[in-house]
């Protein structure tokens, strides 16, 4: 995507122009913030929130998603990082209502710079020409979840927590009166497969589900940049329970390969219990950082051995026949013990 998108020329919101500064002043306030209608409001909103467990927010619901037929896009953001959440996304609006997605200038997120990203999260939210008609969801999936479903006896993959969080927002969205026509998301695995998945689920919708469907559509670009914009904003106001005092950008991107999160990973290693809440340990690259350096740590394992079983199996009354025909058994011990034979002829 070319750095000529058009966006509305309006005056900026102070929160973007003052950038983390507002956000941290923000978090400082003792009013708890339980709806975000800003870009402003949305750093204190995640920061009130326990980052151990996942968080939903839905925007108000315009009148006119309820009244009139809609579309629905979804995506994700975060999904490959080692570190920090990863955010599921969803937007909605009517299908007449296309072009207010064309006037934010709503785009594949990771095309778009972070100050783009943040212009048009914040115009969703504040501009009466979009507010009045678009909503939007996210659900900021903690790592912790992350890594304990991935962990668990029962696996779940990441690929299961992504399509679950997808079709709880999509049910969410019907709860709150959206009235949904169609459905565009972009693909985790397989298009084809997903696809049936979810027309089995939601009969009723019209859903397509495709490859970079956030470059494709305008209404998943809006989805993906609402992930997008509420993952950065949960990594700048992220809170460390073990009592470290660091900034976003002291643990870089999350990303494996960057270089600041490497670092990170290998500065912050508790030799007992691993990393800080903020890293996903079902990933390899924790897994392999923690190898040589933490503590190697063994648990009592239930005994697995098979009950050892005196008698004869019960099946060894039931051989079959020989080849001649004959019913061949071994008659039981206690026959045999007193010299006795079965009678079948009196």
């Amino acid at each position: 995507m070319s750095d000529d998108i058009k966006i509305k020329d309006e005056p900026l919101n102070e929160t973007i122009e003052n950038g983390e500064h507002e956000e941290k002043e923000n978090n400082e306030s003792d009013g708890l913030i339980d709806k975000i209608t800003s870009l402003k409001k949305l750093g204190p909103f995640i920061a009130s929130k326990d980052n151990s467990t996942n968080t939903v927010y839905f925007s108000d619901i315009p009148q006119v998603c309820k009244d009139e037929p809609c579309m629905l896009g979804v995506d994700e953001a975060g999904r490959g990082p080692v570190l920090g959440p990863m955010v599921y996304g969803i937007a909605f609006c009517p299908i007449k209502s296309k072009q207010a997605l064309i006037d934010l200038g709503c785009a594949d997120s990771k095309q778009l710079t972070e100050e783009k990203r943040d212009i048009i999260f914040d115009d969703i939210n504040t501009k009466e020409y979009a507010n009045s008609c678009i909503g939007w969801a996210v659900e900021i999936i903690s790592p912790n979840v992350i890594s304990t479903s991935m962990f668990r006896r029962a696996k779940c993959s990441l690929n299961e927590v992504s399509m679950n969080s997808a079709i709880g927002l999509i049910h969410a969205a019907v709860d709150e009166g959206v009235n949904i026509a169609e459905v565009y998301v972009d693909t985790v695995g397989p298009p084809e497969k997903y696809q049936d998945k979810l027309q089995k689920i939601f009969p009723q919708f019209k859903i397509t589900v495709a490859k970079k469907a956030d470059s494709t559509y305008p209404i998943v670009s809006a989805a993906s940049i609402c992930a997008k914009v509420s993952r950065d904003h949960a990594l700048k106001v992220w809170q460390f329970p073990e009592g470290l005092k660091l900034k976003s950008n002291d643990f870089g991107s999350g990303y494996p390969g960057d270089p600041v999160t490497k670092r990170f990973l290998s500065e912050n290693i508790d030799l007992v219990f691993g990393f800080p809440r903020l890293v996903r340990f079902s990933w390899s690259t924790a897994e392999n950082a923690l190898a040589d350096k933490a503590y190697d740590m063994e648990f009592d394992e239930p005994d697995s051995e098979k009950p050892k079983y005196a008698g004869p199996k019960l099946t060894k009354f039931f051989k079959g026949t020989t080849k001649d025909g004959e019913v061949k058994r071994e008659p039981c011990r206690l026959l045999k013990e007193r010299f006795l034979d079965s009678c079948v002829d009196f």
